[in-house]
């Protein structure tokens, strides 16, 4: 498995877990990208310590070629000198330096090619987290805008639950019939206790104190002359029938005197 194949599991494995244990969508987010910088930190050092042994390849292998060609001029020199026995060991150690840096050489390409295909990954992932970043503003507003609208449709179903106005108009009912039956009882009590005679005729003087506190509400309004009205009027009959009561006295009296 590569190293960005386990860091793609690791970081897999790391939002199944925040998303298993539910926790606050904009805590998760941070935490997600908190987690893919250290992966991604990792990573950066996994790529330079490849980088680190593509140079030392490509090192090994230009220091071995140097040789070659080193034991190639020691060779040169021992065929000047008329040594052909050293130049055919110098040869030897030419061409066994000359298959190394070959086979180095092939190594590094290869470790080279490899290393690059890191780089690419390594500058796709730290795209893609930048990318992450820039998102994670926009899906902490959708998660927002979602929690407020499921705390509206809570709140809409715990008002739709009529039981508890329904128990409200039962007991408001229930006052009232109690009201209506004390409104009988004190009437029943009223009707049937105490002088019903007596009742009548206090409700006959209480409408006529009604009448005269009008007669008198009037006269201080100016509306009518004070002492007028029905009790004026009886009064006044009964002053008149006084006075000629006392003219036939008077008439009486001169017959008497005169007979």
């Amino acid at each position: 498995m590569g190293i960005f194949d386990r860091l793609s599991t690791m970081i897999r494995s790391n939002i199944n877990d925040l998303i298993s244990r539910a926790e606050n969508p904009e805590k998760m987010l941070n935490q997600l990208i908190t987690d893919m910088k250290t992966q991604l930190a990792k990573a950066k050092q996994t790529v330079a310590s490849a980088i680190a042994d593509e140079k030392k390849l490509l090192a090994d292998a230009e220091s071995m070629k140097k040789q070659s060609e080193d034991w190639e001029r020691r060779a040169m020199l021992a065929v000047q000198e008329g040594r052909d026995d050293l130049a055919k060991q110098a040869l030897m150690r030419y061409n066994e330096a000359l298959q190394g840096a070959q086979q180095l050489h092939e190594t590094w390409a290869k470790h080279k090619a490899e290393t690059e295909n890191l780089k690419n990954s390594l500058r796709q992932l730290n795209d893609k987290i930048e990318e992450a970043k820039r998102k994670k503003n926009i899906l902490v507003a959708r998660a927002r805008r979602a929690e407020a609208q499921q705390r509206i449709q809570e709140t809409m179903s715990g008002m739709s639950d009529k039981s508890a106005f329904e128990s409200f108009e039962r007991m408001t009912e229930r006052i009232e019939d109690q009201e209506r039956k004390a409104i009988a009882s004190a009437e029943l009590q009223e009707e049937f206790s105490g002088d019903t005679l007596m009742q009548q005729f206090q409700s006959l003087e209480y409408k006529g104190s009604s009448d005269q506190q009008l007669l008198e509400l009037k006269a201080k309004m100016g509306l009518i002359a004070p002492g007028s009205g029905p009790g004026a009027r009886q009064l006044g009959k009964g002053k008149g029938d006084t006075v000629d009561a006392e003219v036939v006295d008077e008439h009486d009296g001169d017959e008497k005197t005169h007979g």
